[in-house]
């Protein structure tokens, strides 16, 4: 495109959206065929956008409408992945997405564990139970809560195991559910915090990873839906049902503490027992002085 002559940076910034939007194949962004849906333009829809991009579909409009002066830097990125940009398109939009007046960038969000709390998941030996943050991710867990999630690779984010890791589909008995449930629970803090980082980025990386995730992200979930009973499946002790409470830090806001418990005396509970026997450390063997070294 011709570079010379720079439109207005505000109403040229949706004008350039719109545009490359327009030209994006639904096929060409990898994108399944929408079957009875009419599309007033070949291109892109907005929604498709927002959802391709990891924002909401009200923030992508007020772009496309030079209603919305400030588009960090993150989101201006993810915009040009779910555009497709060439190097000089990218350029362009990170040119016009920077006004002369920029609002202050919102500081990094680092999460931290208060000890107090750490301690008192790891006392509770017999119930799985640990920390998330604000977009899910784990920050602190106790041994048995390790042990239930070790046919998992990797114990890092909620969202991440359910839709990347192949675990999930043996382990959960409805994964379904259990995906729309994180994914509500995602979009009501994507909500409060638009230009959240740590929530574009998981965003964004489950988009593109994902097809599953961008079809339930594109949904509208008025509120999240109660978890209650867990069905789980470990490959170890076998069927297990447990009781999910999440219970919000007040002293930390935007951290849940989450307990996994089974009914006393049932299977479940008998099975939890066996996991935390067969995970639990060997006390050292202590040698009896009468024999010397």
């Amino acid at each position: 495109m011709d570079n010379a002559t720079h439109p207005d940076p505000v109403g040229g910034l949706g004008q350039f959206l719109r545009s490359r939007r327009e030209s994006l194949s639904p096929a060409a962004a990898g994108l399944s065929p929408s079957g009875a849906r009419r599309r007033r333009v070949p291109g892109l829809q907005r929604d498709e956008v927002a959802t391709l991009a990891g924002v909401s579909l009200s923030y992508y409009s007020r772009l496309e409408q030079s209603r919305e002066l400030g588009p960090s830097p993150r989101v201006l990125e993810a915009l040009a992945r779910a555009l497709q940009l060439g190097d000089q398109d990218r350029e362009e939009l990170l040119r016009l997405g920077r006004p002369t007046a920029r609002r202050p960038k919102s500081p990094v969000r680092i999460e931290r564990i208060r000890p107090h709390l750490r301690q008192l998941i790891e006392s509770w030996t017999r119930t799985p139970a640990f920390i998330v943050g604000h977009a899910q991710d784990l920050l602190a867990t106790n041994a048995l809560t390790d042990a239930l999630y070790g046919d998992f690779a990797q114990h890092d984010n909620v969202l991440r195991m359910l839709f990347l890791d192949p675990a999930a589909k043996s382990f959960y008995r409805n994964p379904e559910r259990a995906r729309h449930r994180a994914v509500a629970d995602l979009q009501q803090t994507a909500a409060g915090a638009p230009d959240d980082a740590r929530v574009l980025e998981l965003v964004g990386e489950l988009s593109v990873r994902s097809r599953e995730f961008r079809a339930l992200w594109a949904r509208d979930y008025p509120r999240v839906p109660p978890y209650d009973v867990k069905q789980m499946y470990h490959s170890v002790v076998g069927e297990l049902e447990l009781r999910h409470e999440a219970l919000n830090i007040r002293s930390t806001p935007g951290q849940q503490l989450i307990i996994l418990q089974a009914e006393p005396g049932s299977p479940s509970a008998d099975g939890l027992d066996l996991l935390g026997s067969l995970t639990a450390p060997e006390a050292p063997h202590r040698q009896n002085p009468a024999h010397g070294a």
